[in-house]
């Protein structure tokens, strides 16, 4: 089954920011919207969790991607789970619209030359997970990352947004001239496949 991207009544928000080096989270240039390509099936290790189950960092791992002729890998080399949404609050946005519980992923591809970090919010109900993607779309600086597991220099640095649902995912990836021509692809497959898993966690998603 390959799932559409842009689902009949739902609501999906993506959007991409230019970084300015070295800090990941500064923005250089306006929002663009981008179609996301039509993503495989969810792996089996975000399928197993029931939809009523909390997230949490353990049951993602490698990032192994395929769909015909596109293929994709990254590495974890980190994940983190916190039972409240505080230790990534930058500056309370998330607490105001009653974040309940946030998970930190991280990942590196080609050799270390690109490096990713992702960072799932749950909240407890679809217009406060809208409105947090919409917050973030628009500043940087509401989520705070694992830097330490991001490139220090980079002629590649973007973050998307979306809001599926409960969930809210923000991805940030940066890479240096070695990986520059194939960042933007391994950002736009790995944001949108990572996306579609939560459309198993939150039916209402496709309401």
């Amino acid at each position: 089954m390959i799932l559409a991207v842009l689902l009949p009544g739902g609501f999906t928000f993506s959007v991409y920011r230019y970084l300015s080096a070295p800090d990941p989270s500064a923005a250089a240039a306006p929002p663009t919207t981008e179609p996301a390509p039509e993503p495989k099936e969810p792996s089996p290790s975000e399928n197993e969790r029931r939809p009523d189950s909390p997230i949490d960092a353990d049951a993602y791992g490698d990032w192994d991607f395929r769909l015909g002729s596109v293929a994709f890998k990254a590495e974890k080399v980190g994940g983190w789970t916190y039972d409240s949404c505080a230790p990534v609050d930058r500056n309370g946005v998330l607490a105001r619209n009653k974040c309940e519980r946030a998970v930190q992923l991280a990942y590196k591809a080609y050799r270390g030359h690109l490096t990713a970090v992702q960072v799932i919010m749950s909240f407890p109900t679809t217009k406060a997970a809208k409105a947090t993607a919409v917050r973030l779309a628009n500043s940087s600086g509401t989520v705070k990352w694992r830097r330490d597991k991001m490139l220090d220099e980079y002629v590649y640095g973007k973050r998307r947004v979306t809001s599926i649902g409960r969930y809210v995912l923000l991805t940030v990836v940066a890479a240096d001239k070695t990986a520059q021509a194939k960042a933007m692809r391994f950002h736009h497959y790995l944001h949108t496949d990572r996306s579609n898993g939560f459309l198993f966690r939150d039916p209402t998603a496709s309401d």
